[in-house]
């Protein structure tokens, strides 16, 4: 008989989703395993793999003694970016469990911005109400996230936690229709290698690598999307992908750019064009500080109608900006925009940032196939609807990183059947770049049914490949999702949230209820299973 590698949960990521949900089962007892396609956690890394060390803005979260906010008003701004799309029944015990969720996240190391008093500094981003973001060194929120969680990872490290960096899951094991392990690959060995738990968590992030340019780190590919899909898992929504109205213009460049932080116009910056005219004047009552969907198609209006190729942000009016916003400002030395001072108008214009899709899951993170969860980027619960409201996606990672841990603690002792390695089969997947330049152009900000029928045929025609290299690999990964997200995109004749058809350009206004299509994978293609009513 072989010896089996046997734990209670397996973590696919190490993002705030996946780490929260590592030391939380941990502490309960189980033996965990971490499974990091990165390498090992270290502050002074000059790129980091995951998205949350990227995140800038803050987390949005209700404080119990805040007069101004609520729960239902958290919820209202929530529902209201969602258009329509927003599940109420799993976005209000979402945000009611953000202040616990902080409070533990606190405890375990992070620190947040604080006034004289003590109290957390807060600001507002697009489609805020009030001023409910906190944050941390200004605009690093995300790197002081990611820090507190790294570093009580590696302190935490023993015989019943472990982490295996740079590992890329290549399948998770199925026995009679449930999720039991998952196999994965390291550099220093070439063959495969298998874990086995009741419960496997994919924390694995977004799919921002669909586009030629994103503001995701590298590893941001749709892993967690593909492994699911061929698991049998459904996902839904994945036509809604969010692009950040203000990513930091570069001719020419690819691949990941710098953010420039929505917190920047809640502190007063200003959208304008060349001639210095406000991009989303009339646009809309909120203005600047509209929810993205709608400042992003502003700005791509405002530079379809002039011609240039990016607008400005302008930050006169942000006081004492480089300290305010020093990632930023580092961001944008780095891309040779700022010698010394960073510049009145910073150039921009809309960029691939957030999957508001994903793997349809409860609050807690269970998905249809037993056995799996999601939590965080990969996952669909509803909360973000058809349109993700700012600095409620760290919110969502931390509270279903510690629903997930909550599961994994009542799956605990359950049995696991013995399912032997997969071989890693050839799989199509096209070159990155042509797919990145066909979704960029053709499935982006502005889609039509002959762009998006153009597009599913040319990644059905994807030849296999061998899976030899973590590129292959990724590029697999994508195929699949993209052909998920065109399906999906081609099924949605109407213009909702972040998903604009120009042949379809009104609400499908039928007796005003919104659904969302479900979608699985049979092997071969990527099909409609089922529509859901979101109420």
């Amino acid at each position: 008989m072989r010896e089996r590698d046997n734990v209670d949960l397996i973590v696919v990521g190490a993002g705030i989703a996946g780490l929260t949900a590592a030391l939380s089962a941990a502490a309960a007892g189980l033996r965990v395993v971490v499974l990091n396609k990165g390498p090992r956690w270290r502050a002074d890394r000059g790129e980091q793999s995951t998205s949350t060390f990227y995140a800038q803005g803050g987390i949005a979260v209700v404080e119990p003694d805040n007069p101004e906010d609520s729960i239902d008003l958290h919820v209202s701004d929530t529902l209201a970016a969602g258009a329509g799309l927003t599940d109420v029944h799993a976005t209000r015990p979402i945000i009611a469990d953000g202040w616990p969720a902080i409070t533990e996240l606190v405890a375990r190391g992070a620190e947040f911005d604080r006034d004289a008093d003590g109290s957390f500094r807060r600001t507002r981003e697009g489609g805020h109400s009030v001023r409910r973001i906190i944050h941390s060194g200004g605009d690093a929120t995300g790197a002081q996230v990611q820090r507190a969680l790294g570093q009580m990872m590696t302190a935490s490290l023993n015989s019943a936690l472990t982490c295996i960096d740079d590992a890329v899951v290549t399948d998770l094991l199925i026995a009679d229709g449930t999720v039991v392990g998952a196999a994965y690959r390291t550099p220093d060995s070439g063959r495969v290698r298998v874990i086995y738990a009741p419960t496997v968590l994919l924390a694995t992030g977004g799919a921002g690598h669909l586009y030629a340019a994103t503001t995701n780190p590298a590893g941001a590919t749709a892993d967690g999307i593909a492994l699911a899909l061929r698991a049998g898992a459904h996902v839904a929504d994945l036509e809604f992908i969010q692009f950040h109205p203000t990513m930091l213009y570069l001719p020419g460049a690819r691949g990941r750019r710098t953010l420039i932080s929505e917190a920047v116009r809640g502190e007063g910056g200003r959208l304008v064009d060349a001639r210095g005219e406000s991009v989303t004047a009339g646009i809309h009552p909120m203005g600047d500080l509209a929810p993205r969907d709608v400042v992003s198609r502003a700005v791509q209006a405002s530079m379809q109608a002039s011609g240039d190729d990016c607008v400005y942000l302008d930050i006169s009016e942000v006081d004492d900006f480089e300290r305010r916003f020093p990632t930023v400002t580092a961001g944008l030395r780095a891309a040779g925009i700022a010698d010394g001072h960073v510049p009145q108008r910073i150039p921009v214009v809309p960029g691939a940032h957030y999957l508001c899709g994903g793997v349809v899951a409860s609050p807690s993170g269970q998905t249809s196939v037993p056995g799996l969860l999601v939590a965080g980027e990969v996952a669909r619960t509803g909360l973000h609807g058809a349109n993700r409201l700012a600095s409620n996606s760290l919110l969502e990672g931390l509270v279903m990183g510690r629903n997930a841990a909550g599961v994994a603690i009542r799956r605990t002792g359950l049995p696991v059947a013995d399912v032997s390695p997969p071989e890693v089969e050839d799989r199509p997947a096209m070159d990155r770049k042509v797919l990145q330049d066909l979704m960029s152009g053709k499935v982006a900000l502005a889609r039509s049914a002959a762009g998006l029928a153009e597009t599913a045929a040319a990644l059905l025609a994807a030849p296999n490949r061998a899976m030899t290299t973590v590129g292959d690999l990724e590029d697999a990964a994508l195929t699949l999702t993209a052909r998920a997200v065109v399906a999906a995109a081609l099924a949605r004749e109407e213009s909702r949230g972040c998903h604009s058809r120009v042949d379809f350009p009104a609400l499908d206004a039928l007796d005003g209820v919104a659904t969302s299509r479900v979608f699985n994978f049979d092997g071969q293609t990527v099909r409609p299973i089922v529509e859901a009513v979101c109420v």
